[in-house]
C-alpha cells in the first residue's frame, strides 16, 4: 500500500472469537478504495462463520475510507448496518457512524467478535501486513473486487486434544444455563417423571400435562419477547386470574356482561345466527373475559407505582413488552382453571355416562391437550395483544384512552370470532386462529422494536440475526 501519510495504511485486528484462543490473530488490510464490510454473508469482505458468530448480523458492519484533505489523507469510519445485536465501539453502542482512532475496540454484538483498528505508521508495516508479503498491492484505482483481498481465513487448530474437549461440560459454565437451555430440559424431566407417577390417577396426571403444555406455550412467547421478568411476578399474574375465576367477582363480571350488556351466551338448542351469535361473543366473552385477563396486568402497573425503581420495572408494566408478557402469563392462569375445572371434567362425565368411565378419561385428555396448545393462537393472543396496548399507553400516557380502546376492542373482536367461527366452520376457525396468532406476534415484534431497553433484548440472540 502507498501513500503520503500513514493514516493510509490501515488494519483490523481480531483479538476475540474463534483462533485467538489460541494464540493466533487474523489481521485484515483496509484498502482505501471502498468500504470493507464486516458479516456473515459470502459477498463481506471480512466473512464470519454462520455457525460460530450467531449473534453477527449477515452484513453487520461497515469500515468506510474518509479522505479528509487535498492531500489524501484518509481516515476512518464505522458504521451499524442495522444490525440486531448491535455493534459497540469501546464499549458503547454505535448510533449510526464515528470516525475511528487507532487503538479503538469494536465488538459485533454485546458478547461477539472484538477487534482492534489500527493505524500502521510507515509503508513498510503497512506491506508486511498485507495478505500476501511477496505481492506487492495494485494502484489505488485497480483494486480487485474479490474478496480475497481483505479476507484471511482463520488458521487451522493445531491437532491436540485438551481434557475439556473430552469432558466439554467441566468449561462450559454460566453458558450452560444462559444458552443451552438446561433450565427447560431439567423441567421437562421433572414433569415426565411426575407424569410416569401420576399413571392410573387421571386428574392428577391431567393436572400436570396441562401445566407443562402451558408452561412450554408460554416460555415460546417468553423467549420472543426476549426481556427478562421475574419467574414469581408471571406465576402471580396467572395465579391472580385463576382465583378470580374462583370468587364472587367473575358472578359480577356475568351480571354486567352477560345480564346488563347483551352477551347472553345461546343454549345449544338455540337457533341463531352467525351476526347475532357475534354480537353476544363479543359481550359476553370478549369484552367480559379480556377485561378480567387484564385486571393482573393493570394491579401490576398499580403496585409498581408505589415502589423504588429497579423494582418499578421488574413488577410492573413500564413498556408493551411488559404487558405482553404479564398478559399471556395471566392468559394461562385463565386457560389452566377453564379447562381443568369446566372443559374436560364435563366433557368427562358426559363421555362415561355413556361410554364407560376409561373412555370418558381418554376423552377428557384428548381435549385438554388441544385446548392448552391452542392458547398461544387464543387466549395468550387475545391478552398478549391487550397487554401491548396497555404497555403502550404507559409510554404514550397523553394518548392513553385512544390506545386502550383500540386494543380492548381489537383483542375482544378477535375473541368472539374465534368464538363464533368455531360453533359454524372448522375452517374458518383455522383462518381466525391463524390472524390471531399473528396480531400477536406483529405486537410482540413492534414491541421489540419500541423497547426503552432494547440493547439488553436477548430474542435476537436465540432468534439469529436479522
Amino acid at each position: 500500500m502507498t501513500g503520503k501519510n500513514a493514516r493510509q495504511n490501515a488494519i483490523l485486528r481480531q483479538v476475540s472469537g474463534v483462533g485467538t484462543s489460541l494464540g493466533v490473530e487474523t489481521r485484515y488490510s483496509l484498502l482505501p478504495s471502498q468500504e470493507v464490510v464486516i458479516g456473515r454473508d459470502p459477498s463481506c469482505q471480512v466473512v464470519l462463520d454462520a455457525m460460530l458468530y450467531r449473534m453477527v448480523s449477515r452484513r453487520h458492519a461497515a469500515l468506510r475510507p474518509l479522505a479528509s484533505s487535498p492531500d489524501l489523507e484518509f481516515s476512518w469510519l464505522i458504521c451499524d448496518l442495522a444490525s440486531a445485536n448491535g455493534t459497540y465501539l469501546n464499549g458503547q453502542r454505535l448510533q449510526g457512524c464515528q470516525q475511528l482512532m487507532s487503538g479503538d475496540h469494536i465488538t459485533l454484538g454485546h458478547d461477539g467478535p472484538e477487534f482492534v483498528f489500527e493505524c500502521e505508521q510507515d509503508e513498510q508495516q503497512a506491506t508486511a501486513i498485507a495478505p500476501s508479503a511477496a505481492t506487492p498491492l495494485p494502484p489505488a484505482n485497480s483494486y480487485p473486487t474479490s474478496t480475497s483481498t481483505y479476507y484471511q481465513p482463520p488458521p487451522k487448530p493445531p491437532d491436540s486434544l485438551s481434557f475439556t474437549q473430552l469432558f466439554p461440560i467441566i468449561s462450559t459454565g454460566k453458558d450452560l444455563t444462559r444458552k443451552a437451555y438446561l433450565v427447560p430440559g431439567v423441567l421437562t424431566v421433572v414433569f415426565v417423571v411426575l407424569m410416569f407417577a401420576t399413571v392410573g390417577q387421571p386428574q392428577a396426571n391431567q393436572v400436570i400435562v396441562a401445566i407443562y403444555i402451558a408452561s412450554a406455550a408460554y416460555y415460546f412467547i417468553y423467549q420472543l419477547c426476549g426481556k427478562a421478568k421475574p419467574w414469581w411476578v408471571l406465576c402471580a399474574s396467572a395465579l391472580t386470574t385463576a382465583v378470580i375465576l374462583l370468587t364472587p367477582i367473575l358472578d359480577l363480571f356475568i351480571f354486567v356482561f352477560r345480564g346488563l350488556l347483551p352477551g347472553n351466551l345461546p343454549s345449544e338448542q338455540e337457533p341463531i345466527t352467525l351476526t347475532e351469535l357475534l354480537v353476544r361473543m363479543f359481550f359476553g366473552a370478549g369484552l367480559m373475559e379480556e377485561l378480567l385477563k387484564a385486571i393482573p396486568v393493570l394491579v401490576a402497573f398499580l403496585i409498581a407505582r408505589l415502589v423504588p425503581s429497579p423494582w418499578r420495572e421488574r413488577i410492573g408494566v413500564t413498556e408493551p413488552l411488559d404487558g405482553i408478557l404479564l398478559g399471556t402469563a395471566s392468559a394461562v392462569g385463565f386457560t389452566l382453571l377453564e379447562t381443568l375445572g369446566q372443559y374436560v371434567p364435563t366433557i368427562t362425565q358426559s363421555v362415561s355416562a355413556q361410554s364407560g368411565l376409561g373412555t370418558g378419561q381418554l376423552v377428557g385428555l384428548q381435549l385438554l391437550i388441544p385446548r392448552i396448545l391452542g392458547s398461544v393462537a387464543g387466549h395468550m393472543a387475545y391478552s398478549g395483544y391487550f397487554g401491548y396496548f396497555i404497555g403502550l399507553a404507559v409510554l404514550k400516557p397523553s394518548k392513553s384512552w385512544q390506545i386502550l380502546s383500540v386494543g380492548y376492542l381489537t383483542a375482544a373482536g378477535l375473541h368472539a370470532l374465534w368464538n363464533a367461527t368455531g360453533l359454524f366452520n372448522s375452517l374458518l376457525l383455522v383462518i381466525v386462529g391463524v390472524l390471531s396468532y399473528a396480531f400477536l406476534m406483529a405486537a410482540i415484534l413492534k414491541a421489540r422494536a419500541l423497547s426503552p431497553t432494547r440493547s439488553q433484548n436477548f430474542a435476537t440472540r436465540f432468534l439469529g440475526p436479522k
